[in-house]
């Protein structure tokens, strides 16, 4: 290609910044990342989300959330949310504490996910407490307000004693 000059126009191709993972390997191949602080779970690529049941306590549901939280994850999320959550029917408050450690992205759809299952919960008397969010989520969540409407933990076992002493109290 030439430029008005006539003479060869220079082309530099920028690459964008490779993704990794913690360890350091390219995202998309194997790498261990640990969501709660268990077995080492293998490095996904964009499109793969994992959230497992991990423990209840009480009327407290504990899950953990591993992978990037996007537009194409969203709605598996919130499926499985709503799944661990109890029916909407459900008359017993359960609260829900999300596992956030192994989370290594959440975008707008990823929020509103989050937004929707909340609701839900507290329509019928429950809370979602997110636990170990990282320090950037922590910042998009105090942006966008919504630190208002989720209590943020260090870490789960801040976030089950703060709902058990909740329900002790009458939810308040």
């Amino acid at each position: 290609m030439t430029d008005h000059r006539g003479t060869a126009a220079r082309h530099t191709a920028r690459r964008g910044p490779e993704v990794r993972c913690r360890t350091g390997v390219p995202a998309g191949r194997l790498a261990g990342v640990s969501p709660a602080g268990r077995a080492a779970s293998a490095c996904a690529g964009p499109a793969q989300l994992r959230a497992e049941l991990t423990a209840v306590h009480g009327t407290t549901t504990v899950v953990a959330v591993a992978g990037e939280i996007d537009l194409r994850t969203a709605d598996a999320l919130r499926s499985r949310l709503t799944e661990f959550a109890g029916p909407q029917g459900a008359s017993a408050c359960a609260d829900l504490v999300i596992d956030f450690g192994g989370v290594r992205f959440c975008d707008a759809s990823g929020l509103g996910v989050l937004v929707s299952v909340r609701n839900a919960l507290a329509a019928r008397g429950g809370r979602v407490r997110l636990a170990g969010v990282r320090p950037a989520q922590r910042r998009l969540l105090r942006v966008v307000g919504l630190d208002a409407l989720f209590p943020l933990h260090a870490d789960v076992a801040g976030a089950i004693a703060a709902a058990e002493a909740a329900t002790a109290a009458g939810r308040g």
